[in-house]
């Protein structure tokens, strides 16, 4: 079954997953989504838009059923879609720019090779110090603050290797090497942030009409322009996403929903027993969602 198969029939998820139509590499985008092969729609240009898409038709199918967000925050990637939802940007541009984003990203990750290393049991400022550390051998930075003792490492192979070993020395638990085709949010993507902000330049961001809190800064957005130059720095920056969360549940947002495919945020937020989570990724996930959440 397709990643996108539970949302057809709604007029307006329809209506949002018709933007494939000239998407795709090796084959159409629409046609990737609902049959693969899996092999090219994981491939990182594809799968950013793919991920997208399936999002914004997700976003459609909540708001045709009258659920509307207090504040919206979305993980790498998926703050594309959060713009659209915060009004800062239109879908037909978050297409454009997440298939161009992952283009970009690809070619850094075949010019230089790297990887990623989740690490478990292990705070923020113990990570930081190792990976500067391990700096002196080549490019590694923090990727993800994920949740609290979960962090997400990335870089080329051998600074990486150095950072996890100093991070096992300073009492992480586990580090788990990622299945991922580049070192994402590293200094490797210095190149990918260059030709994305270039395309960033001629698209057109208005001010957020709700509050969204950005990767970058774990704090709101101010403004349309903060919003294009955030979205270079992330490509290089760390996800701050554990930050992000205290930071909306801080300010009294209590039922969160992941929009798109996955349980990933949900299971990071699954320890704060002050919050309800609800998904759109699965059928019985959607079902629960708009019988609890609809008008």
């Amino acid at each position: 079954m397709g990643m996108d198969d539970h949302l057809r029939g709604s007029e307006a998820a329809d209506a949002v997953l018709e933007m494939a139509e000239g998407l795709g590499h090796g084959a159409p985008l629409s046609d990737l989504i609902s049959h693969g092969p899996e092999d090219l729609l994981t491939r990182t240009d594809n799968v950013q838009p793919a991920i997208t898409l399936v999002s914004l038709a997700a976003l459609a199918v909540l708001r045709e059923a009258g659920i509307e967000a207090d504040a919206v925050a979305g993980h790498s990637l998926g703050e594309y879609s959060a713009l659209v939802a915060a009004g800062v940007i239109d879908g037909a541009d978050a297409l454009r720019l997440t298939a161009r984003r992952g283009e970009l990203m690809q070619e850094c990750a075949s010019r230089y090779p790297g990887g990623m290393l989740a690490l478990l049991g292990i705070g923020l400022e113990e990570t930081a110090a190792c990976v500067e550390k391990a700096s002196s051998l080549g490019p590694v930075g923090i990727a993800n603050m994920n949740s609290p003792g979960q962090v997400v490492i990335s870089g080329a192979s051998e600074p990486l290797r150095r950072a996890g070993e100093l991070c096992r020395e300073m009492g992480a638990r586990r580090a788990i090497p990622l299945k991922v085709s580049g070192a994402w949010h590293s200094p490797l993507m210095e190149e990918a942030a260059r030709g994305l902000g270039r395309e960033l330049a001629s698209t057109g961001f208005a001010d957020p009409s709700l509050p969204l809190v950005a990767n970058v800064t774990a704090d709101y957005l101010e403004s349309g322009e903060q919003a294009a130059d955030l979205l270079v720095r992330q490509v290089v920056s760390p996800v701050l996403w554990a930050q992000s969360m205290e930071r909306l549940i801080g300010d009294g947002c209590d039922v969160f929903v992941e929009v798109g495919p996955g349980s990933v945020l949900q299971g990071l937020l699954r320890r704060n027993r002050d919050v309800t989570t609800y998904g759109t990724g699965t059928p019985e996930d959607l079902r629960r969602t708009l019988e609890e959440l609809g008008r």
